[in-house]
Order: structure tokens, then sequence, then C-alpha cells
């Protein structure tokens, strides 16, 4: 065996085994795969920065969430603590927490699209489209 476990031939032959079948040029294909996974991380690594924040019930209820879609700060205005009422408030906690759990995931997989050209292929949640490449599971 040749050096780079290419065989022994002529130059062009040994061109050939480099480029893979169809002409392919792994070489540059190798590059462009470890440029892709290094911008991800680091979109990745953005996203897990960001903030996002929603308010339910006239502002009555507020929540930010991170990129990585953590619960960082829940604000509840003693107006809205009333004791005959108590489902009402629990109903402005999970909309507000929610909508703010959507937009973090918005905001973190614009993120990763604009960085890697993967638009429309959302990185979160159960259905995860990028699972199917291998990639799930990324945040």
């Amino acid at each position: 065996m040749a050096k780079n476990n290419i065989p022994y031939g002529n130059r062009s032959q040994r061109r050939a085994a480099a480029q893979g079948a169809g002409g392919v040029d792994m070489a540059a294909l190798m590059q462009q795969a470890k440029k892709m996974q290094a911008d991800l991380e680091s979109a990745q690594e953005k996203a897990k920065h960001l903030e996002a924040s929603a308010s339910a019930g006239g502002g009555m209820v507020k929540a930010v969430v991170s990129g990585d879609l953590q619960l960082k700060e829940l604000t509840i205005d003693p107006e809205a603590l009333d004791p005959e009422d108590v489902e009402l408030l629990q109903d402005m906690i999970i909309a507000c927490v929610n909508d703010a759990l959507n937009a973090a995931s918005d905001a973190a997989n614009q993120e990763v699209s604009s960085a890697t050209g993967l638009g429309g292929l959302g990185a979160f949640g159960g259905d995860d489209p990028l699972s199917a490449l291998g990639l799930g599971g990324l945040f």
C-alpha cells in the first residue's frame, strides 16, 4: 500500500482514488463539513445566551427564558393574586411561560439557521428534524 492508503498507480490514478467516486474531492468535502460543524457549535453557544420574554394578563405575569430554554425570571404583579381565582393566575403563568419558550426557541433556531444555512429545520422538540440528520438534541 502506498502513502495515505492510496493504491499504487500513476499520478492520475492516485488523484482519482483520492477524489472518490464521481470525482468528488473528499478532502474538500471533509474540510467543508468541519467548517459547518464549527459554525454550528458557535451558533449554538450564541443561542444559549439569547433571552426572550413574554407577558400575559396585560403584563401582570412576565417571563424571561434563555436560548437553551431555561426559565430565568418569572414576575407576578401582586394585583394578579386573587385567592378567589387561582386558576386564572395559573392560566396566565402557563400562557406566559409557553410564549416565552416559543420566542426563545424561534430566536435560537434563527441564530443556528443564519450561521449554518439550515433554515427551517428547527432545533427543538420531540419532532426534531435535525435528528434525521444525526444532529438531534443539540440544545
